[in-house]
């Protein structure tokens, strides 16, 4: 596993904050869609990389440099001399363990508040493990949740732009607390519905029961209820498995392709055969 620490920082960029909109309503978690424009044309980033954001803070410790990745929420404009990049931040805080006491996320604070002409600094690109297989005939399973549908949303965008001709299936399993917070799948922002002409896509979205007690977002419900077509995919070879999101998606999930496959010997067994094939990706926060 890397860490953010192993990744290097020398090559720092400067971008302008080209536009930045709130995509989620006033009285659910700020989510941000935030597009900048990088100030040196060497800078190029692919549809599978990422880019991070430095942020200088002062803490009771001194001063400190904040580094968090993000990845491309949109195919990146490259078309002119300065390279274009789409981001989603999430407006985050956390509870401290040890005092109890509420602290604003570095990051995404600095990021949220940031407006049209601010100047940034950015590193990278740095790899995402979400590679388009060369098979055209391949079959993908994408899930994610919240801010997680960001490399999903460039991903599926540039296999239908600039792929031609894919046989495959692409599944989309997408999970948020309640409807106004799909991102990408609503009637304000429904990029992703652009795709719901093509043959080989269909997208399954996933919701909390109660989102006003935080209930679970029902993403293994969800994939449970196209088990014979999940099955079907998950006996082929050329069958990938990528995910987006919170990290406890995974026990979730671990539970939901269990039920599918029959037992859980039976998808220990399949997903270490997916991770040996590097045919599993996921990137988790």
């Amino acid at each position: 596993m890397a860490y953010l620490s192993d990744y290097n920082t020398a090559h720092q960029y400067k971008a302008i904050v080209l536009n930045t909109k709130r995509l989620t309503p006033d009285n659910t978690e700020e989510v941000r869609e935030i597009i900048l424009e990088v100030q040196d044309p060497l800078f190029k980033c692919q549809v599978d990389q990422s880019f991070g954001v430095l942020v200088r803070y002062d803490s009771p410790f001194g001063k400190n440099i904040h580094h968090r990745f993000y990845s491309v929420a949109d195919l990146p404009d490259v078309s002119k001399k300065l390279t274009t990049l789409t981001m989603l931040v999430k407006r985050c805080s956390y509870v401290d363990d040890f005092s109890g006491e509420k602290y604003d996320g570095v990051a995404s604070n600095y990021l949220c508040d940031r407006k049209a002409g601010d100047e940034i600094t950015i590193t990278g690109p740095h790899s995402l493990p979400f590679v388009v297989p060369d098979d055209r005939h391949a079959n993908i399973i994408l899930v994610g949740m919240g801010t997680g549908i960001a490399p999903f949303k460039s991903f599926v965008k540039h296999i239908y732009t600039n792929v031609k001709d894919w046989q495959g299936k692409i599944r989309l399993f997408y999970g948020a607390r309640s409807g106004l917070e799909l991102l990408y799948l609503n009637d304000k922002d429904g990029d992703l519905t652009n795709y719901y002409d093509q043959k080989t896509f269909e997208a399954f979205t996933a919701l909390s029961p109660r989102p006003a007690w935080a209930d679970p977002i029902a993403l293994d419900k969800a994939l449970e209820g196209k088990s014979a077509e999940i099955l079907e995919m998950l006996k082929q070879n050329n069958c990938y498995i990528y995910v987006a999101g919170f990290g406890k998606i995974l026990e979730k999930l671990d539970t939901a392709f269990s039920n599918i496959v029959g037992s859980k010997e039976k998808w220990e067994n399949r997903k270490a055969e997916l991770k040996a094939g590097k045919k599993w990706a996921e990137i988790i926060y």
